[in-house]
């Protein structure tokens, strides 16, 4: 058995759910290392030793550190998927890799930032970034409707980059009614063997 590899995160960041997900589906002895962003913790020297980005998450597969969630997804792949996660053929390998892209950019400024602001109080404009997030879901919308999956018929690590923000999307006043192909998808994720829960705040759609 492997030591144990660590996981900086906080609980409420996608980000770093994205990672706690695709480790404990890989089945890896993880331990969690809580970063406490409200107090700083992320813009200290020791944490800028570790990212010099002050960001989380990072792991430390036993002195190998890697920042960067999605970065961090590919490197597991490769190093544990064992050839599954990552396929290999050209045209799948581009998909996953344009759905990263699209982690990293249209979920970043569209549901991520919508629940930025009720979760965390950012000053984004609400408006313009729940508009991005459903114009987003209606590309996820159309495109689930041919596979069952992001990137084809097999789960990949496109599908774990996307997972977290599009499920928690309603806590930023994102609802996923009108999207019955993205509510599938988040339930087959949701259905694999060992999958682990972000920890839902009361927030927009989901305040009580």
């Amino acid at each position: 058995m492997p030591n144990a590899i660590k996981l900086y995160r906080h609980p409420l960041s996608g980000h770093s759910h994205r990672v706690e997900l695709f480790l404990s589906l890989l089945n890896l002895p993880t331990e969690l290392v809580f970063v406490d962003l409200a107090n700083g913790a992320h813009k200290t020297a020791d944490y800028l030793a570790i990212n010099a980005f002050g960001q989380v998450p990072v792991i430390d597969d036993n002195g190998t550190l890697i920042s960067d969630s999605n970065a961090i997804l590919v490197y597991l792949a490769k190093k544990y998927g064992n050839g599954s996660w990552q396929l290999q053929d050209p045209l799948t390998e581009a998909r996953i890799q344009r759905w990263l892209s699209v982690a990293a950019g249209q979920v970043a400024y569209g549901p991520a930032a919508a629940r930025l602001i009720t979760v965390f109080g950012a000053a984004f404009n609400a408006d313009e970034v729940i508009a991005r997030a459903h114009a987003l879901l209606k590309v996820m919308e159309a495109e689930l409707s041919d596979s069952p999956f992001l990137a084809g018929t097999e789960t990949s690590i496109a599908d774990v980059a996307n997972y977290s923000y599009i499920a928690h999307a309603p806590e930023g006043n994102v609802s996923l009614e009108a999207y019955p192909n993205v509510r599938a998808w988040l339930q087959r994720i949701e259905a694999l063997p060992g999958f682990v829960p972000m920890q839902r705040t009361a927030a927009g759609l989901q305040a009580s």
